[in-house]
């Protein structure tokens, strides 16, 4: 198979990776990609969301498959343009891709398919949204409240605001000077949910949905879960206390009556769901959902993924799902993010980055690129805020996580930030 897949960070270079394995691939094209995806096949300057430039590539290098990484394609409708131009994609149609695409069309989903999610309000007005917060109780650091963009913000769409102050500050941010732009404009406000946050995967194809697997993303930007949100700065896979039943439970309960739903509509889903749940006292919740693999969620997955990756993609894009088992090792997989100095507001590029060879000869470490690039001498040098994924697999967390650090630290470059602390919850 000739295959095209979209985007440019770290969950590309694992895609890469998985598929490079598949005795079924016979070229890999990334549109654009990144230093570390070059390793795999032939990098494409294009952009991943210049969807007919897109087209035109996969019609004249004849190929057979269309797998996009990041969300923003999928929103932007191109599942729809591979359908009118006669190519298979292995992700959702525009209309299906609403379930990431807005926050409120979500929540509507789980209230006509009764799946369990915090008590929400969507605003388009920012004065309806602060006469709301006024007249709710006070958020507290213990009990902040939850604001969300309603459109895609690059997985910084979600404040925690733990004082009234803060939350009038983040909605006049948001609404009335467009900090998020267009994404930002609407949003939804919901209870805090406390709990256990998990990233859940699935295969889904019309009312049915396969278990691929899960993990944990860690969101602040500092240890001990403090600082603001971010893209992910670190996951471990599988999450303590989340198992195979538990997932197989949570399927049923967060996912399948959502595909039910969008079969009803006449919009059925098709693709990789990726359910963002908290585990409560009561059982599952769910926050998002996600139509696409997580970010860096992926990275700490795909590793310790046994069976090959493209069939699966393959028959996803035919709206059916694969027969053959999805497999994963017994094996712990902790992923350190290590961010540009400034992430997330204005992270600092161009530092020249040192180790990485070092680092990726460690026994069962991977490292995974996300915001680089090559400067004129053909060094590797930072052009992201998140910039390096490090993952390494180990017979418990405990050593992977060693194996991970010890791989972190192998790795130099002016300004780089790091969680010291990823899985330490796990321990």
């Amino acid at each position: 198979m000739r295959v095209l897949l979209l985007g440019s960070g770290g969950r590309e270079h694992a895609l890469a990776q998985s598929l490079a394995r598949s005795p079924l691939l016979s070229a890999l094209f990334i549109a654009p990609g990144n230093p570390g995806t070059a390793l795999f096949g032939t990098n494409i300057a294009l952009d991943a969301n210049d969807i007919p430039a897109l087209i035109n590539f996969a019609q004249d290098n004849q190929i057979d498959l269309v797998i996009p990484g990041p969300e923003a394609p999928l929103v932007a409708g191109i599942a729809d343009a591979c359908a009118q131009a006669g190519l298979l994609c292995a992700g959702p149609t525009q209309a299906a891709a609403r379930l990431e695409g807005s926050k409120s069309f979500t929540k509507e989903i789980c209230k006509a398919a009764g799946i369990p999610t915090a008590s929400w309000h969507y605003f388009t007005e920012l004065d309806a949204a602060l006469h709301y917060i006024r007249h709710k109780e006070a958020p507290t650091p213990q009990t902040p409240l939850v604001i969300k963009a309603d459109g895609l913000a690059a997985g910084k769409g979600v404040v925690l605001a733990a004082s009234l102050a803060e939350a009038e500050s983040v909605l006049q941010d948001m609404m009335a000077m467009g900090s998020l732009g267009a994404a930002g404009r609407s949003l939804v406000i919901e209870d805090y949910l406390k709990g256990e946050e998990v990233s859940l995967f699935a295969f889904c194809a019309g009312e049915t949905a396969t278990l691929i697997g899960a993990a944990q993303d860690h969101k602040r930007l500092n240890d001990g879960d403090t600082g603001p949100n971010t893209g992910g700065m670190g996951a471990i896979s599988p999450p303590k206390g989340f198992d195979k039943a538990a997932q197989e439970a949570a399927l049923d309960l967060t996912v399948r009556p959502m595909l039910r739903e969008m079969v009803r509509r006449g919009t059925p889903f098709r693709g990789v769901i990726f359910a963002g749940l908290m585990l409560t006292k009561t059982g599952p919740f769910l926050i998002e959902y996600n139509v696409r693999f997580g970010d860096p969620e992926a990275e700490a997955l795909l590793p310790r993924l046994t069976s090959d990756l493209l069939p699966a993609l393959y028959a996803l894009a035919q709206d059916k799902l694969d027969t053959t088992p999805i497999t994963f090792s017994d094996q712990a997989s902790v992923c350190v993010v290590m961010a540009a100095q400034g992430y997330p507001t204005a992270p600092q590029k161009g530092s020249v980055i040192q180790g990485i060879d070092t680092a990726s000869a460690l026994h069962d470490v991977h490292i995974f690129q996300a915001g680089t690039t090559q400067n004129a001498s053909g060094e590797l040098v930072v052009s992201g805020g998140r910039v390096l994924a490090v993952c390494a697999l180990g017979n418990n967390v405990s050593e992977a996580q060693q194996r991970a650090y010890t791989a972190v630290k192998a790795i130099h470059w002016t300004g780089a930030h790091w969680r010291t602390d990823i899985g330490a919850r796990a321990l």
